[in-house]
């Protein structure tokens, strides 16, 4: 049962709808969908700052018995 979770995170070039499909495909469920901000490192004056660049979505699935 140690595989019964796995992890897929909606690449660049796919959408929300394309990576559900993917999970179903592979045979998962979605049950937890995770946003996790993404940030860039900018210098100014000398100072490095973070600024926000984007999300990544995450979603955990559940194997499919």
């Amino acid at each position: 049962m140690s595989n019964s979770k796995k992890v897929f995170e909606v690449q660049e070039t796919e959408t929300i709808g394309d990576c559900l499909d993917r999970m179903k495909k592979e045979g998962y469920m979605p049950v937890r969908r995770m946003e996790k901000p993404v940030f860039k490192e900018v210098k100014e004056n000398g100072q490095v700052n973070y600024v926000p660049a984007g999300q990544k979505i995450v979603f955990e699935g559940k194997l499919l018995v």
